[in-house]
């Protein structure tokens, strides 16, 4: 069973997140809202919300009356997630040498956000002596946001291996106000940077962001899955342009955590 959660201790991120894994682990093709609610534990009212607001996202399909399923992009995220881990010390450890690698940058593990496919979310980072207050942020800021795939170099990573269905509703989004000036406004300027992530195996960002700061972002892959993207962040007045140990630095970290999110299964 799905660990509990307490409405009073959970946001509706976590909830939707059990909802997932409540279809991963019950298995078969559909569920009702009953046996997902006896499974989580929520209440039958939070799970006929998140239901049919998971319709409207993508993430779910009403087959029949009363029956709901993970479509397949959605499903084929919970189950990798769910049968994989990363030890939280190996990606800090990760980040931190990467950091030293190349002189100082502030580095990120980015992770999609399970509830949506379609969406990043920060799950960790290293950033030494800096203050976050220069990207314009908190810690629980960058920990807890969760941000446009069509923004930034680590977005625009996770976006490029992301199906073309998900690719399209990205790209229907409205770009964020915060974002910098070196930020693709035009799609079809967009979607040919997707072809050359996937040419590459990286991305870079000039000022993508926010203003005034470079960043390089590397996929991190689970079984041919896109889960997430390690991103590097410098002061642009300090790398204008990646050199090629920074790009080097930052796809073998990516590299590292895509080697051992697929090779350790969850034993739970």
């Amino acid at each position: 069973m799905v660990t509990n959660v307490s409405g009073s201790s959970s946001d509706h991120a976590e909830r939707v997140f059990l909802v997932q894994q409540a279809f991963a682990e019950l298995g078969g093709s559909d569920h009702s809202p009953a046996e997902i609610a006896e499974t989580t534990g929520l209440d039958d009212s939070v799970i006929s919300r998140i239901l049919q607001s998971g319709i409207y996202q993508g993430v779910f399909d009403r087959v029949r009356r009363g029956r709901y399923r993970l479509r397949a992009q959605a499903a084929a995220l919970a189950f990798t997630a769910l049968d994989h881990r990363l030890d939280n010390d190996l990606v800090h450890q990760t980040l931190q040498e990467l950091r030293v690698a190349t002189d100082g940058g502030m580095t990120f593990l980015y992770m999609i956000a399970p509830f949506t496919g379609a969406a990043r979310q920060c799950v960790d980072m290293a950033v030494g002596d800096s203050d976050l207050a220069e990207l314009g942020m908190t810690p629980r800021d960058v920990l807890s946001v969760t941000r446009s795939l069509r923004t930034g170099a680590s977005g625009r990573t996770i976006l490029a291996y992301l199906p073309e269905q998900l690719q399209q509703r990205v790209l229907a989004e409205p770009v964020p106000d915060e974002a910098g000036p070196g930020v693709y406004t035009d799609n079809d300027a967009l979607t040919a940077s997707l072809i050359d992530v996937q040419d590459l195996g990286y991305a870079l960002g000039q000022q993508e962001c926010m203003a005034g700061w470079n960043s390089v972002a590397a996929p991190v892959i689970w079984d041919g899955i896109i889960m997430g993207a390690v991103l590097l962040l410098k002061p642009a007045a300090i790398m204008p342009t990646a050199p090629e140990p920074v790009i080097e630095a930052t796809k073998a970290a990516a590299a590292l955590l895509s080697r051992h999110g697929a090779s350790q299964p969850n034993p739970n």
